[in-house]
This record gives C-alpha cells, sequence and structure tokens, in this order.
C-alpha cells in the first residue's frame, strides 16, 4: 500500500483541525495557528508534488501517439 499518500492527507486535515482550534477561542493563539497552517501546507505541497504539470502530461500523449504510429 502506499502510505505515503495517506500520511499526505492525514497531514492536511491534521493542519486544518489545529488552524480551526487556533480560531476557535476568544483569546486566538497564534503561534498554534501559525503551525497548523505550516502542516497543512506542507501537506498540500506534498500532495501537489506528485500532480504532473500539464506541459508535461501533453508531451506524455504526444509520446504515446507517437509510439502508436
Amino acid at each position: 500500500m502506499n502510505y505515503s499518500k495517506y500520511l499526505n492527507y492525514l497531514l492536511i486535515v491534521i493542519g486544518c483541525i489545529i488552524a480551526i482550534y487556533a480560531q476557535a477561542g476568544e483569546k486566538q493563539d497564534v503561534v498554534i495557528l501559525i503551525l497548523g497552517i505550516i502542516i497543512l501546507m506542507f501537506g498540500l505541497f506534498r500532495v501537489s508534488s506528485g500532480i504532473p504539470s500539464k506541459k508535461d502530461r501533453e508531451k506524455n500523449q504526444d509520446l504515446n501517439q507517437e509510439d502508436d504510429v
């Protein structure tokens, strides 16, 4: 199984929960909010790094079409 994929989504969820928790109280804890946002962004970065760019996808499609001919 690909545990890295699940870890990425878990980081996103944990980051969201921490950020919401930091905003929920009357006195907002800025340090906890920043920590939650950092965890959230790290998870999003890991997810987006696995998605190929549009140019890479077009190159791969062009190469696959040339191989079929």
